[in-house]
């Protein structure tokens, strides 16, 4: 059976850094960073990578939608 490997980009300049997709996400694979915007806002990045399936449960409930996800399946 083929796995399905997820990966996310983050538009970082529009992520104010709600956190909201961090919450959202059930394999725990997002965090917020110490890195910061030129807004002065933290932002999302995958602090797990190897856990994401792609759910794009984050990019559903970002409320910016400034996150992208990629799925791709390996045999």
């Amino acid at each position: 059976m083929a796995k399905i490997k997820g990966t996310i980009v983050v538009d970082k300049e529009r992520c104010k850094g709600c956190g909201v997709c961090v919450a959202s996400c059930p394999l725990e694979v997002l965090a917020l960073s110490a890195e910061v915007n030129s807004k002065g806002y933290p932002v999302a990045y995958m602090a797990n990578p190897d856990s994401c399936t792609g759910c794009a449960s984050c990019a559903e409930i970002c409320p910016d939608s400034v996150i992208t996800v990629y799925r791709q399946k390996f045999e």
